[in-house]
């Protein structure tokens, strides 16, 4: 069990249905980072941006892009997460891929598809919640939309971090902040929302507002929106067990089921 998690988050600008040249952005991201870390977290559809072009860019799971996130976490000795366009017996998802170093590989499907942009006409919604043991700490990875669905994501299994990977609209930005702080504490757990930056193919613009919450709905990762940029944030068991403890809010959760 690890008392301490370090976590980088990287808010970058993504090039339109250009895997070849997002590989190679984020590799040199990554590679930049000094020092030991844990868990490095990418945006939603981190290869393309958020396209409806899946026929074309869909990849397998023993894919390049899965292969290259299984390499870097192997040099980088660290975690790579963040969703791609993944086709699976003739259906494609918006899947995330949580790749440990050691290559071992969990994954989660967007359950909530974003039906205002038709991603629901395109794209398998997932159905099972997956929640990850990684150095004792239990996380509960989610893609952007799911963020407006807080019986989806209640902690009913104690998880310890939530991660919300988005490529969220610069227009609905005020949702992404306030939905990011009330799902930290209403769950008591750290939130970390990893979004894009810059404009897409379909003219829609993106500002960031990467961060992370923590329990008490504190933003401890202050990112400047619209900018390029790596922050690495040390997550602290002893936050979360100190405030679980003495308020244990969490205790009087309702108790229910999803069909």
């Amino acid at each position: 069990m690890h008392e301490q998690l370090k976590v980088a988050i990287i808010q970058s600008e993504l090039v339109w249905e250009n895997p070849k040249q997002n590989r190679k952005n984020f590799k040199e991201k990554i590679q930049s980072i000094a020092g030991s870390i844990d868990i490095v977290v990418l945006p939603e559809m981190f290869t393309t941006g958020f396209t409806m072009n899946a026929s074309e860019h869909a990849e397998a799971m023993d894919g390049k892009t899965v292969l290259w996130m299984q390499q870097l976490a192997s040099e980088k000795n660290a975690v790579i997460a963040g969703s791609l366009i993944i086709k699976e017996q003739n259906k494609y998802y918006n899947r995330l891929c949580f790749v440990q170093p050691d290559g071992v590989i969990h994954t989660y499907d967007k359950r909530h598809t974003f039906t205002l942009a038709g991603e629901h006409n395109v794209y398998e919604g997932g159905s099972k919640k997956v929640i990850i043991d990684y150095k004792g700490w239990k996380i509960c990875p989610l893609v952007c939309y799911d963020l407006r669905f807080p019986v989806w994501a209640r902690n009913t299994e104690d998880y310890d971090i939530l991660i919300y990977v988005a490529n969220w609209p610069k227009p609905r930005i005020m949702a992404w902040d306030t939905l990011l702080k009330a799902r930290a504490i209403e769950n008591m757990c750290y939130c970390i929302g990893v979004n894009r930056v810059g404009i897409d193919a379909m003219d829609h613009e993106y500002c960031g507002h990467t961060t992370i919450y923590d329990v008490l709905g504190n933003n401890i990762s202050p990112i400047r929106p619209n900018k390029e940029h790596i922050e690495i944030v040390t997550l602290e068991r002893n936050h979360i067990n100190f405030y679980r403890n003495k308020l244990k809010f969490l205790a009087d959760r309702d108790t229910f089921t999803l069909k």
